[in-house]
């Protein structure tokens, strides 16, 4: 590489190029921060024209780091660490305000029972956003979103926020109105499994068929609280029901499964320290800490 320095550099190029090598594209850098595909290619480009060098190797398909790309990447990454790290304890750039962007049933079962603990250990205005729709997703320009999958999404930030589990529960008063194949049961829309894989696994038949069908849990979970019928719910979302004795298990089994809620932050908008405590409030038990 040509002597360049660090500091003659425009920091925008200088991002450009560490979120593309992170996420091994220039689509999901582009994903990422906000811009075009374009104008990451063209930052990366003036980028490698004043070092001198190639930075990427690009095919039609993929691209991959170079050896001198490889090599100066660590190097970007630290000073970028540095710069955020830096910031935040000189000059309080830690931001007091944060959106969080969610379902409605996450931010009514998981979010709010944490949301004393996030405003005290963290100190900062909360707003909540209910995510409706996908279509939100390519105008969501919140710091903080809470997705439901696998966990693939290309953010710098991202964290499960629970093991997900499924077992069937009910009112203690409708497990008494006869045997437990025999009860009406409650169907939510959605990507979680249904009744399908539970009768599969357990043995259970497949009739009757839920009479009464909802397209959020929170509803359904309101319907079950009513007796209205048997739920197949997500056990970490009803914890506090089940310690209530509102709702109690039906049946022993537990319907693992591989998706689950994840927390994703923009690198941009947190710093890494506040990510981690906020991963830590919104991932741990709900109220207040009481620990030192």
């Amino acid at each position: 590489m040509q002597n360049a320095g660090f500091d003659q550099l425009p920091l925008e190029w200088i991002r450009a190029f560490e979120t593309a090598a992170r996420l091994g594209s220039f689509t999901a850098a582009a994903t990422e921060t906000g811009l075009t595909q374009s104008a990451i290619s063209q930052r990366i480009a003036h980028l490698e024209n004043r070092l001198g060098a190639r930075l990427f190797a690009r095919e039609a398909r993929r691209i991959s780091l170079t050896a001198e790309g490889e090599a100066w990447l660590p190097h970007v990454q630290a000073a970028l660490a540095g710069l955020r790290d830096s910031s935040e304890a000189l000059f309080g750039v830690a931001k007091n305000r944060m959106t969080l962007s969610a379902s409605a049933s996450i931010i009514e079962l998981w979010l709010v029972p944490r949301l004393a603990r996030l405003t005290a250990e963290i100190g900062v205005q909360v707003k909540l956003r209910t995510m409706v729709v996908s279509s939100d997703e390519a105008k969501d320009d919140t710091a903080i979103r809470v997705r439901y999958g696998s966990g693939d999404w290309p953010v710098a930030y991202k964290r499960p926020l629970y093991d997900e589990a499924f077992g069937l529960v009910a009112t203690p008063e409708l497990l008494t109105q006869g045997p437990l194949a025999t009860l009406p049961r409650l169907a939510v829309a959605g990507p979680r499994p249904g009744w399908g894989p539970w009768c599969e696994q357990t043995g259970m038949p497949t009739t009757p068929l839920p009479e009464l069908r909802f397209d959020t849990f929170s509803l359904g979970l309101a319907a079950a609280r009513a007796g209205l019928g048997v739920l197949i719910a997500s056990l970490p979302l009803v914890g506090e029901d089940l310690a209530r004795g509102t709702l109690v298990r039906a049946s022993r089994h537990v319907l693992p499964h591989h998706e689950t809620y994840w927390l994703l932050g923009a690198r941009e908008r947190m710093s890494r320290r506040q990510w981690e405590r906020l991963g830590d409030c919104l991932t741990g038990p709900a109220g207040i800490s009481r620990t030192g």
